[in-house]
């Protein structure tokens, strides 16, 4: 009798320990915003720090990519193998490890005496950020359930995810001008310990969710893919498209990450299931988070030129000029899941985000060395971020509904992956098409220090321009891949994921 009467007794402890569990959904909702923050503040906060980095280490101007690179490849290159890691051993775990390798690294970039160390730091940096990151949105991912609940911590998180880039300039900024470069890594220490204190404190102890087999062959093929595939763009950037080592890495990329399609429709356990992005709302989603990342890494690079070299903002001033379109961001990010999403689906919202974003890009092509930031940098910097904020927090939302807890850990790995990759292609794409802009104008005239200054505002609008094409093309694909109609719960979603798998094999 005792015996058959345990199940009633455990059950209530159960249901409670969920509760509590619940009731702290909201702190732990700060600690991962945080948590993510730090690995995207870290894509732009040192950039900012760069020169003073060379003047006190001594490097030339051709190895000062080489800090913002390290950090990118390795990202770019682990992130799917650090989705599936974290699955292996549990989230929780990978979140704690995530950030207490960030932080050593940090403090070791921090402690740098020459180039190489802290090429190092950066490397491992991007090791352990390809980690967290995954494991940040995959717990979000299984803590809010609740659609409604679900649209607020996604719009939160979309928010970061669209504006720390912003925030990093910003923070960069003031800790170079102030401070010292060092403190734009050292300052990770202080968010990495707030992740770590939240994480061991509020986050229950997940089991693993994966106990298959790795897929080895799937993770050569992918790591060395996405590594050469981001190595290219950035080779492009700081030689030419045409270069023997471009080339060479781009048909590298297109044979491993080929070899990693064909595996992966093979694989028993494959690292990254196809029916994850097969699905017409994720798939589209993760492509509208390519193509909005590398059109805002652009803005980021280009309106942070334009702003210090053309209207002689200081570094601290640039970051606060980019805190309108945060707001603006923040507004839409919230309202598009909360209220939107939920009634009509990402087909009308993405497209339509896509299409005022390039719509504040083709405003911003009409800058001048004559323009002012409130008059004619300010109205366009808003409508910019008002049409972000319907790309990236509906996207992330979308891109993550509905997976089982078995490929949760990998399917918030594209995400990021989507975001980082598209982020170096807009990059080393608009740098070169903005370098060939401004040549071309010089052309024919003399080099005076005007024309060299119209020259560059003219290489700028050029790369907005570009960077707002870049945006029309992908509302149109967006439209046509992405089904209309609200989203459907996340059991319809998983079930008919697994009639799909089903009828595939």
């Amino acid at each position: 009798m005792a015996i058959a009467e345990l199940p009633d007794l455990i059950v209530p402890a159960l249901d409670q320990e969920d509760e509590k569990y619940h009731q702290r959904r909201w702190w732990i909702l700060a600690v991962l915003g945080i948590s993510q923050l730090m690995v995207i503040l870290d894509g732009t906060i040192v950039n900012i720090a760069l020169p003073t980095a060379q003047h006190a280490l001594h490097f030339s101007n051709s190895d000062r990519q080489w800090i913002v690179t390290a950090y990118s490849l390795a990202f770019g290159s682990l992130l799917l193998l650090g989705g599936r890691i974290s699955d292996y051993i549990g989230r929780k775990n990978a979140l704690i490890i995530g950030l207490g390798g960030f932080a050593l690294a940090s403090a070791l970039g921090a402690a740098s005496v020459n180039f190489m160390m802290l090429v190092i730091a950066r490397t491992v940096q991007g090791a352990f950020g390809a980690l967290l990151a995954p494991a940040v949105l995959a717990l979000l991912t299984t803590t809010f359930t609740d659609p409604k609940e679900r649209g607020k911590a996604f719009g939160i998180y979309g928010a970061i995810a669209g504006a720390g880039g912003a925030l990093g300039l910003l923070l960069g900024g003031i800790l170079t001008s102030y401070a010292s470069w060092r403190w734009t890594l050292l300052v990770n220490l202080f968010f990495a310990a707030i992740g770590i204190t939240g994480a061991v404190f509020m986050l229950r102890r997940d089991r693993s969710v994966d106990h298959d087999p790795l897929d080895w062959p799937g993770v050569l093929t992918a790591t060395t893919g996405l590594f050469a595939l981001v190595f290219g763009f950035s080779h492009a950037e700081t030689t030419s498209w045409m270069n023997h080592y471009t080339l060479g890495s781009f048909v590298v990329a297109a044979i491993l990450l080929g070899s990693f399609v064909r595996i992966q429709r093979r694989a028993k356990f494959p690292l990254l299931p196809l029916r994850i992005v097969i699905d017409r709302n994720r798939g589209g989603s993760l492509f509208s988070m390519l193509v909005a990342g590398s059109a805002m890494f652009g803005v980021f690079l280009f309106l942070t030129y334009y702003l210090q070299e053309t209207l002689g903002f200081s570094p601290v001033l640039t970051g606060i000029a980019f805190l309108p379109m945060v707001a603006s961001l923040s507004i839409t990010s919230q309202l598009s899941n909360i209220v939107f999403l939920p009634r009509v689906g990402p087909r009308p919202l993405i497209p339509l985000g896509m299409l005022m974003a390039a719509g504040g890009l083709f405003w911003m092509t009409k800058l001048g060395i004559n323009s002012s930031y409130v008059m004619d940098v300010l109205p366009p910097l808003v409508v910019l971020g008002l049409g972000i904020g319907l790309v990236f927090a509906p996207a992330i939302n979308t891109a993550t509904a509905g997976v089982e807890p078995h490929d949760a850990g990998v399917a918030s790995a594209s995400v990021n992956t989507a975001q980082q990759i598209g982020g170096s292609i807009g990059t080393a794409l608009l740098n070169t098409l903005a370098a060939s802009a401004a040549a071309s104008y010089l052309v024919g005239r003399i080099a005076t220090k005007t024309n060299v200054a119209q020259a560059n505002v003219h290489s700028y609008t050029s790369a907005f321009g570009y960077s707002a094409y870049i945006l029309l093309g992908g509302a149109v694909i967006a439209a046509l891949v992405l089904r209309s109609g609200a989203p459907k719960s996340a059991a319809t979603n998983s079930e008919s994921d697994r009639e799909k798998a089903s009828i595939s094999s």
